[in-house]
């Protein structure tokens, strides 16, 4: 079974039943009080950390005094942009004493359907976890229609994950683990502790949510912990009304586990490498030998540019003589690279007119 302590990135998702009392619509003070000691006792073990938080509609909601019934899209959006504020300023003011910083960011499902979008999305969140910021992620619920919704948060923190390429994937809900039946109304069900492989027996057994205030239901808990483990991030079901529930599940609370499928960055070097190239980078000797000991492509070592690709698309990349080295992700479309090949990237910004990433491709993007 996994432990916390194996984790260097975590992403931990939080439902709106944990942040929001149901009957008043408030902040539950205390109990993110006690998630922010959670953040802080990680942190301070020398890991990442990125929350993906439900509330804000829920919080809005009440502060606008809407119904407890189903809201029209409108009346989702207004409570969202209401709500936002409110969430984001919660969590900076309760992890400011711990010397943590804070950052809101607000996605949709166009973000990662998106290449373009996923990979700004992906290069922020990247930059700000160096910088040792705990983003908080939302779907920005304000904007977002039927059509580019994700529409749970189980399904993004899961995208989430895979984009900052995470370790583990927490889901604290309002139910400690998967059930072989829902528990409310089988007295027969079991949980499960770990879950090596998702089975049509194990999709079979998904039920529906239970929560007032939450929309997954346990069908999308197990779309999440597909995309993640096969991602290689392990991914964990458990009940987070507790004040520590970090701290609880690393005590050994309840939960169930979901085993990962390797680990994030050779998933990713997979996923690029089965992709079909829209084009091909030719690099200089030097370049192939700092290629072969794990570094970036940088433009200096670009010697030739060919094909039609677009930022973030998949490129093959030869050396001298034609073989194939492996393929990447290019940060550059191919009208910007045929600029800048041969330069150093000190020159990207006079060549282009503004300025650029400093690598043609990231070694992280790059299956060789």
């Amino acid at each position: 079974m996994a432990s916390l302590k194996e984790a260097k990135r975590l992403v931990i998702k939080i439902g709106s039943a944990l942040l929001v009392d149901r009957k008043t619509g408030q902040l539950r003070a205390d109990w993110v009080q006690g998630l922010a000691e959670d953040v802080a006792w990680l942190k301070g073990q020398g890991k990442d950390v990125v929350l993906v938080s439900s509330g804000s509609i829920a919080l809005g909601r009440g502060v606008l005094g809407l119904p407890a019934r189903d809201l029209a899209l409108e009346q989702s959006q207004a409570a969202a942009a209401v709500g936002q504020i409110r969430l984001a300023r919660a969590y900076e003011e309760v992890l400011a004493p711990f010397g943590i910083t804070t950052a809101q960011v607000l996605v949709t499902l166009e973000d990662s359907a998106d290449r373009r979008r996923y990979l700004n999305s992906r290069a922020t969140l990247e930059q700000l976890v160096s910088l040792g910021v705990v983003p908080i992620v939302n779907e920005n619920d304000t904007v977002a229609t039927d059509e580019i919704r994700y529409g749970d948060n189980d399904r993004l923190a899961a995208q989430v994950a895979v984009t900052v390429g995470a370790d583990q994937l927490i889901l604290l809900s309002d139910v400690d683990g998967f059930y072989s039946a829902n528990p409310q109304v089988d007295p027969s069900a079991h949980r499960y502790d770990v879950i090596d492989t998702i089975t049509p027996e194990i999709e079979a057994m998904a039920g529906d949510g239970v929560s007032g205030l939450s929309k997954g239901g346990m069908i999308t808990k197990l779309m999440a912990a597909k995309t993640a483990t096969k991602a290689g991030c392990a991914m964990a079901i458990t009940e987070g009304s507790v004040i520590r529930p970090l701290q609880a599940l690393e005590k050994g609370a309840n939960a169930t586990w979901f085993t990962a499928l390797g680990d994030p960055q050779q998933a990713r070097k997979r996923w690029i490498a089965s992709m079909k190239p829209k084009g091909d980078i030719m690099v200089d000797d030097g370049a192939a030998r700092a290629l072969a000991t794990g570094k970036s492509l940088l433009p200096a070592g670009v010697s030739l540019v060919s094909g039609a690709f677009g930022r973030g698309d998949p490129v093959a990349i030869l050396d001298s003589k034609g073989h194939k080295l492996g393929q990447g992700l290019a940060r550059y479309d191919a009208a910007e690279a045929s600029k800048i090949k041969g330069h150093r990237s000190e020159d990207i910004e006079a060549l282009l007119g503004y300025p650029g990433r400093a690598a043609l491709i990231h070694r992280d993007d790059m299956a060789l």
